[in-house]
């Protein structure tokens, strides 16, 4: 049976957080509204758009949620297009990780509250596309902690979810593993606390990208 290491993006692959938090911060000033605290932001990454939004904005109706994520995506790719983005750097010692992982023979994957669109142009930006073989984002999934992405990466790759690995740095990726049946990593890098991780599910803990490869060759 294959092994897969299915990887989070943003927060666990790469740092992206201050183009979420502008662009979050464009699409609540486009409605007239009090941008939420950056903090606050972060704690949302991973989520879909619209569950994310109706976090920052619970008491809001549900149209407004949507009507605010198309803005977010017209936010994104307004900076995009004016080359305004900050760089999103890949967190140290990921590549390294994923080339070892790749030489030992695990299948990689991934699983994100992004785009496809905005997945596949992070992924050809820092040249690693073609190291995975399944990419599964909120354009087809329900949003995280929903197991449907999983579900599908292990179906893709040929794997079960006992040689299956999530890895990722929030409760929604470890809530999502456990609900998929699979191995729940956390990564210390990101935007959720290790407390709130092991909270939700979460197998075991890495605090440098360094440490992944053992962590996954002991499942």
């Amino acid at each position: 049976m294959n092994r897969l290491a299915v990887f989070d993006c943003d927060g666990t692959l790469v740092d992206s957080q201050a183009n979420i938090c502008r662009a979050m911060e464009a699409t609540f000033a486009a409605h007239r509204l009090d941008p939420p605290d950056r903090n606050a932001i972060r704690r949302i990454v991973g989520l879909s758009l619209v569950p994310a939004i109706a976090q920052l904005l619970p008491e809001a109706e549900p149209a407004l949620h949507e009507a605010m994520a198309e803005e977010y995506k017209r936010a994104f790719h307004a900076m995009r297009a004016s080359a305004a983005l900050d760089p999103e750097p890949l967190y140290d010692g990921i590549l390294d990780t994923i080339e070892a992982l790749d030489a030992a023979g695990w299948l990689l994957g991934v699983a994100t509250g992004k785009s496809d669109r905005g997945l596949h142009l992070i992924l050809e930006h820092h040249g690693i596309r073609h190291r995975f073989i399944t990419l599964q984002t909120a354009d087809r999934h329900p949003s995280k902690p929903h197991p449907a992405m999983l579900e599908l990466a292990i179906a893709e790759a040929g794997a079960a979810p006992e040689t299956t690995a999530m890895i990722g740095d929030t409760s929604f990726d470890m809530a999502m593993a456990r609900a998929a049946g699979t191995h729940a990593l956390g990564v210390l890098w990101g935007y959720h606390t290790s407390e709130e991780l092991l909270g939700a599910g979460a197998h075991g803990l890495a605090d440098h990208a360094s440490q992944l490869f053992a962590h996954l060759e002991r499942i």
